[in-house]
This record gives C-alpha cells, sequence and structure tokens, in this order.
C-alpha cells in the first residue's frame, strides 16, 4: 500500500469514527462550536488574510481569471460575511431527530419517521475559500462528518481556515475529525476518496465541469451535483423595461463569476426594438461583451455575432448571449435546448406568462421578477448552503441543512408482534 493510499484510507476512516459520534450531538454543543468558530474567524482574521494573500500572489501561475481570483479572495469584509453566515446557521432548527411524520397502526405500533445525518461526506471544490468555512458549518450542524478538498489554488487559505474549525471543535467537546481538509494536492488522492463507498456516504463536488464530470463518472457512491449553470433570462413582451433592465444587469454583472449568474438573455420580438437597445447600452456602459443572432445584432450594431455553442456557454465573466425569440414558448424550447436546468427567470407583467414559464421550465430554480442571483442558500433562507444541485434525487436546488439529512423509520410498540 502507498503513501497516498495510506493517507486517503486513514482520514476516512477518521471521517467514519466521527460521524458516529457526531450523530449524538446535542443540538447545543453544534451551536457552540458554531458561535467559537465565528469568534475565531474575526479574532484572528489578519493571520487569514495573510495566508490568502500567500494564494492570490500564486493564482496568476495556475492560469486563474480575474473573476477567480475574486472569488479566491478573502477581505476584511468577506471574514465578517463568514463569521455572519455561521452565526446564521447556528440560529437554524437542528434538523437531526426531527420527526417528519408519524401515525400509529390499529395495533396499537406507533410508526415515526425521523430525520437523521447522511453520515460521511467527501466535499470538493475549487478557489473560494469560504466555501471551506460553509462546508464545514453546514455539515456539522446536519450530524455529517466532511472530507475537504479544496483546490490547490487555495490551499494556504484552507490550512489556516481548517485550524480554527478544528480547534473549536476540540474546545467545544466535538471530534476533531469531523472536518479533515486533504492536504496533498495530488489529484490521485481525489480517485482513492471516490472508490471509498464503504466510508463515505456522498460525495459533492463544486467547481468546473471537469471537476464533476470526473466525479460522476469516479464515485463508486451517490454524487450530488450540477455540471453548469448556464442561466436564462427571458424578458416577455408584457415587461416593465425597468424593472427588466435591473434584473438583467443584476443577474449579469453583480458578481459573474458564480453559478446562478445570468449567461444568456431572450428578448420577446414584440418588445425587442424597444428594450434591446436600452439594454444593451447598459450592459455595455457595464463591461459586457454582447453575442447575439441576426435580430439581436440589427439593433445592436455593437454586438458580436453568436454561434450556437455560445448558447450553451458558461461564460463566468462579462460576456452574455442575446437572441430575439417570437413567443414564450420559443423561449422555453430555448431554455430546454441550451440551459443547464440551474436558474432560469422571467420578467413579466403577465400573470398567466408568469404561470406558463414556472409551469413548463424544469429548472431546480424559477424566478418571477427577480433576479437569478437569488438561487441561494442563504437567500432562500436555509442558511449556507454546500451546493446548488440539478439532480432530481437526492436533492434539487441549494443543498441546505435537511438536503444533508435522510431518514429511518422508528416504531414503538408495547409488545406487539405479527
Amino acid at each position: 500500500m502507498t503513501d497516498l493510499d495510506d493517507y486517503t484510507k486513514r482520514l476516512a476512516e477518521q471521517a467514519r469514527v466521527a460521524a458516529r459520534k457526531l450523530a449524538a450531538a446535542t443540538g447545543g454543543m453544534k451551536d457552540v462550536w458554531l458561535h467559537r468558530a465565528a469568534e475565531l474567524v474575526l479574532s484572528r482574521r489578519q493571520e487569514l488574510i495573510a495566508a490568502n494573500e500567500q494564494d492570490v500572489r500564486l493564482a496568476p501561475e495556475y492560469g486563474l481569471t480575474s473573476a477567480a481570483i475574486d472569488r479566491l479572495r478573502l477581505t476584511e469584509e468577506r471574514l465578517v460575511g463568514i463569521a455572519s453566515a455561521l452565526e446564521e446557521i447556528a440560529l437554524l432548527p437542528n434538523p437531526v431527530g426531527e420527526i417528519i411524520d408519524s401515525n400509529v397502526r390499529p395495533n396499537g405500533l406507533l410508526v415515526t419517521r425521523v430525520r437523521v445525518p447522511l453520515g460521511v461526506v467527501f466535499f470538493i471544490y475549487e478557489s473560494r475559500p469560504n466555501v471551506t468555512v460553509d462546508a464545514a458549518a453546514i455539515c456539522i450542524k446536519s450530524g455529517n462528518a466532511v472530507i475537504l478538498r479544496g483546490g490547490k489554488e487555495a490551499l494556504h487559505s484552507n490550512r489556516a481556515l481548517h485550524r480554527l474549525l478544528a480547534e473549536a471543535l476540540v474546545a467545544c467537546g466535538l471530534p476533531e475529525h469531523a472536518v479533515q481538509l486533504v492536504e496533498t494536492t495530488d489529484r490521485e488522492a481525489v480517485g482513492r476518496f471516490l472508490k471509498m463507498s464503504d466510508k463515505i456516504d456522498v460525495t459533492i463536488p463544486r467547481g468546473g465541469k471537469s471537476l464533476i464530470e470526473r466525479v460522476a463518472q469516479e464515485a463508486r457512491m451517490p454524487v450530488i451535483k450540477h455540471f453548469d449553470g448556464v442561466c436564462h433570462v427571458y424578458v416577455d413582451q408584457s415587461a416593465d423595461f425597468e424593472m427588466a433592465e435591473r434584473l438583467v444587469i443584476n443577474s449579469k454583472c453583480q458578481r459573474p463569476g458564480v453559478c446562478n449568474a445570468a449567461e444568456c438573455l431572450l428578448v420577446h420580438a414584440a418588445c425587442a426594438e424597444a428594450f434591446l437597445p436600452r439594454v444593451g447600452r447598459a450592459l455595455q456602459q457595464a463591461g459586457v461583451e454582447l453575442r447575439g443572432d441576426a435580430r439581436t445584432r440589427a439593433l445592436l450594431p455593437f454586438a458580436k455575432s453568436a454561434t450556437e455553442q455560445d448558447y450553451r456557454t458558461e461564460y463566468l465573466e462579462l460576456i452574455l448571449s442575446v437572441k430575439v425569440v417570437d413567443s414564450l414558448e420559443d423561449a422555453v424550447r430555448h431554455i430546454e435546448e441550451y440551459g443547464s436546468h440551474h436558474t432560469d427567470a422571467i420578467v413579466t407583467n403577465d400573470l398567466n406568462a408568469a404561470t406558463l414559464f414556472t409551469t413548463c421550465v424544469d429548472s431546480a430554480a424559477v424566478m418571477v421578477n427577480a433576479s437569478t442571483r437569488f438561487n441561494d442558500g442563504g437567500e432562500f433562507g436555509l442558511g449556507a448552503e454546500i451546493g446548488i444541485s440539478t439532480d432530481r434525487f437526492h436533492a434539487r436546488g441549494p443543498c441546505g441543512l435537511k438536503e444533508l439529512t435522510t431518514y429511518k423509520y422508528v416504531a414503538h410498540g408495547s409488545g406487539q408482534t405479527k
């Protein structure tokens, strides 16, 4: 057995032991840990920023785009946000032990369905060190041990954050190995973990398409995933133009490097002549490169010609594909053909159009007169989420505390026999 085999097996076995202990921890113990971790993030923020600066300096060597470097960077403001997220999760109800439903059988047997942790989560992610804390917090709160495998571009930041999380676990009487960080950058380590279905209950990849495809192909355990965030904003013929412009700009520009940012704008032909020049100028002023079909370019001469591939692309930067459609039904067909079932929005003042759109668009989140950026665990009231799933099983949309649990049946009797 190689050193890498020994290392990955040790982490997985330690996580399995920690998961058993953590399943019995009270909600109060987990909340104390969350509060303590938040305190440490704030009190040692200079240490965290110093570690993060090492990663930011090395970022060009890894070929990171400006958007990726932005995701990597930790600032005072972002650390305050990380601490606040920990405090917010502490305020959420403890999902473990919740009775989902119950019934008394004719023989007097009380049958209950009780929420329980999944067990051990293997979480793989890229670039964003704040995700280290979010993932750890949501796993511990839901009673799961977690093995964190961040990208090499954030290794110094993740090590510093993990030290604080582990220190808080020990101080609060929780198992130290409930949160572990994979510190080797060897990509083969991921393959080792993906084969450990006897020790790891679920894998959650959060990153680029190639990473997620690899995990989906190699994992021997269930995977919660999404491949792409090709998100659309459809502006219906009845839309309020001021609202539509505001929502398009926010969906595309507020943070272009995330999975719920808009990548395609669809505009009804009946309002394209009036609306497209207006929103086109605003997008151009915001630094967005537009790529459109022939009808779009007739109204926006500065737009580049869109290819078939453009409409399938998750740009994750200030590029937006645009298309004029003849009807709401055409918009729905375009989204079905080119979208990724992540987040799609309609801007309309027509209730029937909104109802048809939300019924026919088969995405994890469908927005009516709201930015695509709201498909987020915190914005949906779930607290920090560990990812957004476009699967149908086991979870869909933002994966919060309940999405990291399963259930078991517990029956209480008084001596009944069959």
